[in-house]
């Protein structure tokens, strides 16, 4: 990597987002298109854009309000969709994806944003910015439209790991808990722990011993357990946060993604079916917007991995301007509110709860020893 330069003084006071340029499936146009977006609606958002520059710095000057907002990291190699995580992290620290999560592990930028490969940005991440002390897995929230109040739910895990035990499905619900806190502003927030059904003795055995260890945290960790909940309840109002593995999570937010599109397809063919229904169309115009931002992907794209130090949001592959522009929304708002610094002390102190909650009363081990010793001999 080439040496970097000097901190653009035009971005003082301004919180800075370390951007991946060239990860997308439309390329760096539609990833500078987005930050332009975002640079039009918040004036505290710096950006520092990592690419080739010669690609980057015409299409940033065309864009008149990132003018003196954006300072250029120039590096020449990019993370395809198609490498290995194992090959990015052998070789990966000429890539724009390396030099993006170096700006936030340097303290240069407050997050990273990228729209590349989901495997390699978080296998660099854990190896960049390191798992915050007690995090077995990172797992990627998703902000999920709901009918809740706030309009959306937490969701994760979405796809870092296809596996969770039970203490990795407690750890999720402890992160998201600590996100719905600080991205939705839920003082106590409901966590439900996505299964086949809602009663207690259905599903796999980590989930029953998930359970249990969720609802012995609720108390001590301040969030209300709702105990089960099952796919519909996704969308719905029965909980703020839907804990679940990454299988199932990416599964189902791409249900979700797909049936938003159905939906949207749908409509417009109903509309055009007829002179009335064109007519009706026209005067429904407002309620249409209306609805179509409330289901759109492109305005809630972004997830989070948490148990980092650090905090990186990971975009959709084929975001367009208004998908990367949500992206650096959701970064700035975390770093506006030190989130990446919560976090941590949320998950420290649930740590030590954990750790306390394992250790033997005062003259409770020579006890079990004893029996042991008794069970042994019997």
């Amino acid at each position: 990597m080439t040496a970097q330069p000097d901190q653009n003084p035009a971005n003082a006071g301004r919180i800075l987002i370390s951007v991946d340029a060239m990860g997308g499936d439309d390329g760096p146009s539609a990833v500078v298109a987005g930050i332009a977006m975002s640079a039009e609606k918040n004036p505290d958002i710096g950006f520092v854009l990592h690419g080739p520059q010669d690609i980057l710095k015409p299409l940033v000057a065309r864009r008149d309000v990132l003018a003196g907002r954006v300072t250029f990291r120039d590096v020449s190699d990019v993370v395809t969709m198609e490498d290995k995580p194992s090959q990015v992290m052998r070789n990966g620290k000429g890539t724009s994806m390396w030099s993006a999560l170096e700006s936030v592990r340097s303290g240069e930028a407050a997050g990273a944003v990228s729209c590349g490969n989901t495997g390699a940005l978080m296998a660099l991440s854990v190896i960049r910015l390191r798992k915050l002390p007690g995090v077995n897995r990172p797992a990627i929230a998703i902000l999920f439209p709901s009918s809740n109040s706030q309009g959306f739910n937490v969701m994760l895990d979405v796809g870092a790991d296809i596996r969770a035990d039970a203490r990795d499905l407690l750890q999720y619900a402890l992160m998201g808990a600590s996100y719905a806190r600080n991205g939705l502003g839920l003082e106590h927030p409901r966590i439900g722990l996505l299964n086949v059904g809602t009663e207690e003795h259905k599903g796999r055995t980590e989930l029953k011993e998930a359970h249990g260890l969720i609802a012995d945290f609720a108390g001590p960790a301040d969030f209300d357990f709702v105990g089960f909940v099952e796919g519909s309840d996704i969308p719905g109002d029965a909980a703020d946060v839907i804990v679940t593995d990454g299988f199932t999570g990416n599964v189902a937010i791409k249900t979700g993604e797909g049936t938003a599109r159905l939906i949207a397809d749908l409509l417009r063919q109903a509309f055009k079916y007829s002179i009335l229904s064109r007519i009706a169309s026209v005067l429904a115009i407002t309620s249409l917007a209306r609805l179509k931002k409330r289901i759109d992907p492109r305005r809630v794209n972004g997830g989070v991995f948490l148990g980092l130090n650090g905090t990186v949001v990971k975009s959709h592959g084929s975001a367009d301007a208004t998908g990367v522009s949500a992206a650096v929304k959701l970064a700035f708002r975390l770093a506006e509110g030190g989130f990446s610094e919560k976090l941590a002390a949320r998950v420290a102190s649930t740590g030590e709860l954990a750790q306390d909650a394992a250790e033997p009363a005062p003259g409770e081990a020579p006890q079990q020893a004893k029996q042991q010793q008794e069970e042994g001999q019997a």
